[in-house]
């Protein structure tokens, strides 16, 4: 999750800065082997760990959360305990890596490290029969991501865009990555992203390379060019969720963004707008998925079907105000808030997303390597 949802701003977020990620030696295993028994027809809970502000307020007896548990009798154990990938994965990978209990059934993960703990063996398979809606009704620019094309391991629970912001009042409108970074009028005024996948999918898309799958050549050449950026004296600094208050307050003028953050900030400035740049959209989800150990499966994937039913979806969506990653939901947001229907940020046109960009999963030496690097160019 790169912000909050609802009326309020989230605390922490994956745009905190992060570590490198370093290798875990021997820490790979069996899904199959690490398993332990299914006691959900016999215990009906289910323990998730998932992000602050992330899902409508769950005490409403007309919330998602509370229609849930009068629908199937399952308590829901749910804790907004993950704060950053990197800092969620220090915290359970001891464990993880030597196949013992997290004591937890879902944990929701960004897309690369939802990657890096299916590539370990830490995710146990989800059972396609049980999670029809998911099959059926994600939305197509989230299908068959490189890591999980079968979405056999992993569930989107909401999904953003990574593109720019910047405020109207102060400043013409910006139309591209190049422009953010070369514009004379915006020297000094604008940020970006703390998070090195974000920022470094743009640098190689202004190099003429692919996120998707680029060589090492075209990641020094990203790099260099991110380097005479920043020794510029272009880039303001590299922030995380910050940026939002920085801009409405008019400390910046532009930045690298991410959608849920301008939508809330919309409200109070309208301002404020959100940009496709020239090279495209970065497209990113947090992800449900099932630990190893975990004993309530079944449980877990009664939870993920019924968030995929379009009603529930369009709820939490007109919540959250993330891109909803269920088919109908639009259709179903008519009836709960007609003002967001028409929300590109909430629902974009395929059209929207034709140039939508992943990034590449990295092993793990990569990953070392490649936060080593960025994290030396703005540390300055």
């Amino acid at each position: 999750m790169k912000t909050g949802g609802g009326v309020a701003f989230a605390g922490l977020s994956i745009a905190a800065l992060k570590l490198p990620m370093f290798g875990v030696s021997g820490a790979k295993q069996d899904p199959a082997q690490c398993r332990a028994t299914d006691v959900s027809s016999s215990q009906k809970e289910l323990i998730i760990s998932n992000w602050p502000a992330y899902i409508d307020p769950r005490k409403k007896s007309t919330s998602t959360t509370s229609v849930f548990q009068q629908r199937t009798g399952i308590t829901v154990d749910y804790t907004d305990d993950v704060n950053d990938n990197a800092e969620f994965f220090a915290k359970v990978k001891n464990q993880m890596g030597s196949c013992e209990p997290i004591n937890r059934d879902m944990i929701v993960m960004t897309d690369w490290m939802a990657a890096r703990m299916i590539g370990l063996g830490w995710i146990q398979p989800l059972d396609a029969q049980s999670v029809p809606n998911l099959h059926q009704n994600l939305i197509e620019p989230l299908r068959n991501r490189q890591w999980d094309p079968k979405r056999t391991y992993s569930a989107p629970w909401q999904a953003g865009l990574t593109g720019i912001a910047y405020n109207a009042a102060k400043v013409p409108e910006i139309k591209s990555f190049e422009e953010l970074l070369t514009r004379s009028d915006l020297k000094g005024r604008m940020t970006l992203l703390t998070e090195m996948r974000d920022t470094m999918a743009f640098m190689l898309r202004v190099v003429g390379a692919d996120p998707d799958k680029f060589t090492d050549a075209e990641w020094s050449s990203a790099i260099e060019r991110l380097e005479k950026v920043v020794a510029s004296g272009q880039v303001r600094s590299f922030t995380g969720n910050e940026y939002i208050q920085d801009l409405a307050a008019g400390n910046i003028v532009a930045c690298e963004a991410w959608s849920g953050d301008v939508i809330q900030a919309q409200f109070d400035n309208p301002d404020i707008k959100f940009v496709t740049p020239e090279e495209g959209l970065s497209l990113w989800a947090d992800n449900m998925m099932v630990p190893n150990l975990a004993t309530h499966q079944a449980n877990a994937e009664e939870w993920i079907n019924y968030y995929y039913e379009p009603e529930t979806a369009a709820k939490l969506a007109a919540w959250v105000n993330y891109i909803c990653p269920v088919e109908g939901a639009k259709e179903e947001m008519e009836k709960i808030d007609p003002s967001l229907v028409d929300n590109k940020l909430i629902f974009p046109d395929t059209e929207d997303l034709a140039d939508a960009f992943d990034f590449m999963p990295l092993t793990d030496q990569q990953s070392q390597q490649y936060e080593g690097d960025f994290n030396n160019v703005i540390a300055g």
